[in-house]
């Protein structure tokens, strides 16, 4: 996935909350924008409610949810 297409979301206002689908099933909800951190080629989703954190590569994501679509599956 594109780091500046993934940046683009975090940044988006308003911000939408979208659900991150890696190629090994897992997937990964960004609830608000200061939650991720997004590099060239890595990612960091933090979850503040259990203070556990989620790297990952860029490279290994599929697809990408945007909306309440996103928010319903977490």
């Amino acid at each position: 996935m594109n780091a500046d297409f993934v940046r683009s979301l975090v940044r988006a206002e308003p911000f939408v909350p979208f659900r991150i689908f890696m190629s090994n099933g897992d997937s990964f909800v960004v609830k608000h924008p200061e939650n991720a951190i997004v590099a060239k080629t890595r990612m960091i989703v933090y979850y503040p409610e259990t203070d556990n954190m989620a790297f990952l590569s860029l490279l290994h994501i599929n697809d990408i949810e945007i909306g309440e679509a996103a928010e319903v599956h977490a």
